[in-house]
């Protein structure tokens, strides 16, 4: 019995995609049928640069042979048992993750409540910070934190928000990194404060050096929860475990998703102190969060990012990166900014979407998610002779 697709060539699969699924994401770009390291191949055999990772996801490329390895030994052993029970996978990626959390004040306790995507694990901090008996929120200008009701409530882009408005809760938005905003908005009504430490879907954006400190500072004084979504920053894609670590502060709720299974679906909502205790027997709840597949996998991806040496690879790797951009010199980039390897090229002109279809053409993957504004998010394996390949090739990809 096969368990193989029907192959095809990309036009005609393309052509069923179309017929088979809904039309929410546009008509894809490619078809890709197999992937190696930071490689892929679309289904008429050409190869790609994978520099965006599956947005941000393939922190250790494709077809990694540990994390292979490791989901395939736990599930031929125990693939699913549901939450009645516990699993030694489920239970020492969670203290892994505390620990991550909870790095800058360890004496505090922490708890994990496992999901499937990122998306998931917002909706369950959003919950929690209902049980502070407080229901006002407060999130950023350009913030991005998923498209469920209760995360896109949070997500401030218009375009998102309005077909789906009334969206729950009372959320208040304030402009990024602007800390006299934030302590204008914040009083005793306040729930939580949600930040991203750098927004990827705003463009690679980040805030002023103090703003997370400063946060943290004015939520304490009104006794509202800090709420941390490293969903696309976390797990060494800005070169620490937290792209918040370095700000020192430990946020009452951080969130994970994207590089903590390299594509295998897992998501992470951990709290800390007295917020750790707010969920209770009843109050949420999930069928395949905390699997001890996706929790296999989660442990092979920290495993290797450390003993590769994968932190401090995406820090040289990206400052690399914005090293050899900027000597390019060219008239339409104006700045790369971001951290690790989550950069952002910003461009002079509003030709971002142009560039992206143009890299595509020519066998690198990026997108645009500003108008003028490239997303660089690679494997955290990248070496720099492939980051080379494609610096040589973005003076012809900007003029195309």
């Amino acid at each position: 019995m096969t368990v193989q697709p029907q192959a095809g060539s990309q036009a005609e699969l393309l052509g069923r995609y179309s017929g088979a699924l809904m039309n929410t994401f546009g008509p894809p770009s490619r078809v890709f049928v197999r992937g190696e390291g930071a490689y892929l191949w679309d289904a008429d055999g050409n190869r790609y640069l994978d520099l965006l990772s599956g947005l941000a996801v393939n922190a250790l490329g494709h077809a990694h042979p540990q994390v292979l390895g490791a989901i395939s030994a736990q599930l031929s052993t125990l693939g699913h048992v549901s939450n009645f029970f516990a699993t030694p996978t489920q239970i020492a990626l969670a203290e892994k993750l505390t620990a991550f959390v909870t790095v800058n004040a360890p004496e505090l306790p922490a708890r994990v409540f496992f999901t499937n995507s990122g998306t998931e694990a917002n909706e369950a901090g959003f919950k929690i910070t209902r049980m502070t008996g407080r229901t006002r929120l407060i999130a950023m200008e350009g913030s991005f934190h998923g498209r469920s009701l209760g995360a896109l409530a949070l997500t401030s882009n218009p375009k998102y928000r309005e077909p789906f408005e009334p969206l729950p809760g009372d959320v208040t938005f304030v402009p990024y990194g602007d800390a006299d905003a934030l302590a204008a908005a914040l009083d005793d009504t306040v729930a939580a404060v949600i930040v991203e430490p750098i927004q990827g879907e705003n463009g690679v954006v980040e805030p002023p050096s103090d703003f997370l400190a400063t946060a943290r500072r004015l939520t304490a004084e009104v006794g509202a929860l800090l709420w941390l979504d490293e969903v696309q920053t976390g797990i060494g894609r800005c070169g620490d475990w937290l792209a918040s670590s370095a700000s020192g502060v430990t946020a009452d709720i951080v969130t994970f998703a994207k590089g903590l299974g390299n594509g295998f679906p897992i998501g992470a909502c951990v709290a800390t102190g007295p917020a750790a205790s707010l969920l209770t027997p009843g109050t949420h709840g999930t069928t395949f969060g905390g699997n001890p597949v996706a929790a296999a996998a989660g442990l092979a991806v920290l495993s290797i990012i450390e003993r590769d040496g994968l932190l401090a690879r995406a820090t040289a790797a990206g400052e690399h990166l914005v090293a050899a951009v900027t000597a390019l010199n060219h008239p339409l980039v104006q700045d790369v900014r971001g951290r690790g390897l989550l950069r952002g090229i910003v461009l002079a002109e509003p030709k971002a979407a142009a560039v992206a279809a143009a890299a595509l053409e020519a066998g690198f993957v990026i997108n645009a998610p500003r108008p003028n504004v490239l997303r660089v998010a690679p494997p955290l394996v990248i070496t720099d002779v492939q980051l080379d390949e494609f610096v040589a090739a973005l003076p012809t990809l900007l003029e195309a």
